[in-house]
């Protein structure tokens, strides 16, 4: 079976949407625009990103890039070849689908990334396994190489315009309904309690039959944000697609661009993760996560400056009793 073939253009999918569609037709003018949008994220995101698309020899190779990004800097084509069980002609062609017109440069890129990562302290084998018998010194260590590469990468990923539009929205809304399912429930539920506090008229729904409940009696205007790290989680597609069906804003929040859920969405917000032994993708994803909704909170906060401020005094207030009486 021969194997898929992805040119340059597959990582326009982390970057704007309207570029990626056009630049989906080889020799499309928006090509060298793309490759440019392109060199503006890590090298290993790129792939990292991509390998889900990725089949048979072309996953081996980026697998093999992911598990020693430092060797294979070091490696000529022959070397990753061989340890990656494939061909030079495949390395080549998983140079072009991660946007380098050759090795050498897919090379010095990734030499580049892991000396930018040496000198800002962050451990670049991230990706070695936790052993049961390791100190915990070390385990916290590479958690928060992890962690910290992760809140990088998904900087670099976001797209602030697809913020400032999902946060315009909700300053707007007459409601707002979030959808997740069970680490992302717990995600959602966070962002639901901050944005309460400012006054949003917002609910987090964990059941599916409520979910749908409310998501039927969606109207134009209000917003509905479904959180999914994959974006294949069913439960909370089936509830994006209903609100979307009765014309409400629909926001996805994945690590995944071409997932269904970001397919279905109007605004997608990107996470990256960092996964480590113990932690998989789905539990690493929760900290860029809630770094996004954070920033999509306060950019809210900001467009509703006045409301915002005086209902946070008002719940302040409230809750300040108790508060006092708990610390007595």
């Amino acid at each position: 079976m021969a194997e898929p073939k992805m040119d340059g253009t597959a990582w326009t999918a982390v970057a704007d949407s309207s570029v990626r569609d056009k630049a989906a037709l080889n020799g499309s003018p928006e090509i060298a625009t793309v490759r440019e949008d392109m060199q503006a994220h890590g090298v290993l995101l790129r792939v990292r990103t991509l390998l889900p698309e990725f089949t048979g020899a072309l996953q081996r190779v980026a697998e093999q890039v992911l598990s020693d990004p430092a060797a294979a800097s070091r490696a000529t084509i022959v070397e990753l070849a061989e340890r990656s069980g494939t061909s030079p002609a495949t390395i080549t062609r998983f140079c072009r689908a991660v946007g380098f017109d050759g090795y050498a440069d897919l090379r010095l890129g990734i030499a580049a990334e892991t000396g930018r990562a040496r000198s800002a302290g962050w451990t670049v084998d991230i990706g070695r396994e936790i052993q049961p018998n390791d100190p915990l010194e070390r385990v916290l260590g590479q958690i928060m190489a992890a962690d910290t590469r992760a809140m990088h990468d998904t900087a670099s990923l976001l797209d602030l315009g697809e913020v400032e539009r999902a946060a315009v929205a909700i300053a707007a809304a007459p409601r707002v309904n979030i959808f997740g399912a069970s680490g992302s429930a717990l995600v959602g539920e966070e962002m639901q309690f901050s944005l309460h506090r400012i006054g949003i008229p917002v609910w987090a729904w964990t059941d599916v039959h409520n979910g749908l409940a409310s998501a039927a009696l969606s109207r134009p205007g209000d917003v509905a944000l479904g959180i999914s790290h994959s974006g294949e989680t069913g439960e909370t597609i089936e509830l994006l697609a209903e609100a979307n069906s009765r014309g409400a804003t629909t926001i996805a929040l994945t690590s995944f661009p071409r997932s269904p859920l970001a397919e279905l969405a109007d605004i997608v917000l990107l996470t990256a993760t960092q996964a480590t032994t113990f932690r998989p993708d789905a539990l690493s994803a929760r900290h860029p996560q809630l770094v996004v909704l954070d920033l999509l909170y306060v950019a809210v906060a900001q467009r509703t400056h006045e409301r915002s401020h005086a209902a946070f005094q008002r719940t302040a207030k409230a809750v300040h009793g108790h508060k006092a009486a708990q610390e007595s």
